[in-house]
Parts: C-alpha cells; structure tokens; sequence
C-alpha cells in the first residue's frame, strides 16, 4: 500500500477548488444559519442559479463578466422569492419552502430538451474559456513533491481561495458591525429584536439575499472549474454536505466554514484512498467489502463521525456553544 500517495490524494483535494467551493457556499450559509438562525434547506438552489446565469449567458453569446452580473442578479431574485412568502413566519416553513423550491428549480431546469435554454438534462459545457485565458501561469506542475498541480488548476485554486478570503472577511466585518449584531439578536430572541424597534424581518431577508448570492459564487466557481453545468449536480444531497461543514467547522465562528470544508473533503478522500488500496493489498477481503460499495462506507464514516461530534461537541472545531444554544428563526 502507497500510504504517501493516499495523504498526497487527500491533501490535493482538501486544498483543492472543490472545497475551496464548499467554503465558500459554507461562509454563506454561516450568515444564514450560524449567524441568523435560518433554516435555509435549499442553498443548493443558489449554487444552481448562479452557475446556470453564468453559463446561460456565456451560451447565448454574452461576455463572461456579464455571466457573472447575471448570476448575481438570479441569487438575489431567488433570495427574495424565498423569503418574501416565509420570513414572517416559523423557521420549519423557510427550511420547508426552500427544500421544496430548490428541487422544484431544478426540475424545471432539467424539464426541457436540448434546444431550450438550460438544454434539459444534457447541461451547457465548455462556457468557461474567457476564464482560463487570463491565466497567468504557465504550463507546468505546481507543488511540492506528490501535492501538486497543474497550471490550469494552479489558475482555479488562486481564484477559489481568493474569494473565500475575500467573502469571508466580509461576512466578520458584516457580522461585527451594528447589522451584525443586530442579526444576532434576532437569532437568540426574535421577538425581544422587534420589540426594540428592529425591523425583523428585512434584516432577515438581508441576510438570506447576501448569504445566497456568496452561495452562488461558489456555484459559479464549481461550474467555470468542471466547464460544465447540469442538474443532477444540484440536488438536496449538496446542502446536507454543506451544511456538514459548517457544522464541523462550527457555525458562528469565522474560520469554521474554511476548516470544515478542508477537514471534510480530507476525510472523505483519504477513507476512500485508503480503503481502495487495502483491498488491492488484501488487507480487507472483497467478500467484506467491494470496491463499489466505498463510496457508500466514506460517508458512512463521516456520518458517524458527524454523529460522536453533534454529541461531545455541539459546536463544531472552532464554535462557541454558546452560539449553538439558540432556536432557529
């Protein structure tokens, strides 16, 4: 067994663009959730709306810059008609209407044949050109010894980072200000926010708007990364998983999201490296476990790993439990 080239995979993929993209939806989730209490269970859709702008627009012609407005544009309309109906209400009937919308989104994307806009269940590929020609490295490999990368994905990895940075140092200074902690008040008690004269509810749609359109950069980012959009890759499935990271990296805490999203894809690349090489080895007989079935067993591991976690440790790595002990809004 190449136990150094197992390590090599996980750290590739714990510093690589996918959970780079992960970080960043988790940062805007963190806003939601960690710092609103909002029981958002469609962020998916957000991730959707954003790639789907992007390549929608660069489809039909237009600059990827304007892809990107578009994007933007489609996160902040779907934040407003998820809250507008559900703010004023309970926090299972926002976590009920976003789960439903986000699925009913995505079947209607998915609906149409290949000439119509989204091109159905084919996606829109190769939209992503205007990105990678401004990358400034050249061909090579980058790293150091087996942890490397190319040029290509060197160009995606700077970008990734840079914008969990950047959205991330926006939120603590967000989360800082008087809004801030006017946010916060409204996620411990509601009701003693509005009795002081806050308005409740457009704080809350605020923070679902800001916190979706950070949602759809990190969609953007994974569909300009794979050049490649498609509905499938957008189901209820990716929320639970990002809200896995910010769970382990603790909600409410400003480096949690980034420490979550690496902690997780490590997990989940290393269990399955690991458990690919012992039975090629014969360390684990393929009568107890199939190659096949590895997918199913990594997270399966991070789940109960989730589980001892949710219960020695509530509040994530890097949470306060004070912060956990509230009641979603």
């Amino acid at each position: 067994m190449d136990i150094v080239e197992v390590l090599a995979d996980a750290i590739r993929v714990a510093i690589g663009p996918l959970a780079a993209a992960y970080a960043l939806a988790a940062v805007g989730l963190n806003l939601q959730f960690g710092y609103t209490g909002l029981l958002n269970f469609g962020h998916v859709a957000f991730l959707m709306v954003g790639a789907y702008g992007t390549a929608i627009t660069v489809d039909q012609g237009g600059p990827l810059w304007l892809g990107l407005l578009v994007g933007v544009a489609a996160a902040v309309a779907l934040g407003l008609l998820f809250g507008l109906p559900t703010l004023r209400l309970r926090a299972d009937y926002l976590a009920i209407v976003t789960i439903a919308a986000a699925e009913v989104l995505r079947i209607l994307i998915r609906g149409p044949g290949e000439d119509s806009l989204t091109r159905g269940v084919f996606g829109i590929q190769r939209f992503g050109n205007d990105f990678f020609d401004l990358n400034p490295f050249p061909n090579g490999e980058y790293g150091i010894g087996r942890v490397s990368f190319t040029e290509r994905g060197l160009w995606v990895l700077t970008v990734a980072w840079a914008l969990v940075a950047v959205f991330t140092v926006l939120v603590v200074l967000l989360t800082r200000s008087p809004w801030g902690r006017v946010l916060r008040a409204i996620r411990e008690d509601e009701d003693a926010a509005r009795s002081l004269g806050k308005n409740v509810f457009v704080l809350k749609l605020q923070s679902l708007v800001i916190g979706g359109v950070i949602g759809a950069f990190s969609g953007m980012l994974l569909a300009i990364d794979r050049q490649s959009v498609n509905p499938d890759s957008y189901l209820p499935v990716v929320t639970f998983a990002i809200y896995t990271v910010l769970i382990l990296g603790g909600p409410a805490s400003r480096l949690g999201p980034i420490v979550g999203a690496v902690l997780y894809w490590f997990v989940i690349q290393f269990t399955e490296g690991f458990a690919r090489e012992a039975i090629r080895a014969g360390w684990i007989p393929e009568s107890v476990l199939d190659e096949t079935d590895i997918g199913a067993l990594r997270f399966a591991l991070v789940g109960l790993g989730l589980m001892l976690l949710m219960i020695f440790r509530p509040q994530g790595i890097l949470g306060k439990r004070e912060e956990v002990l509230i009641d979603a809004q």
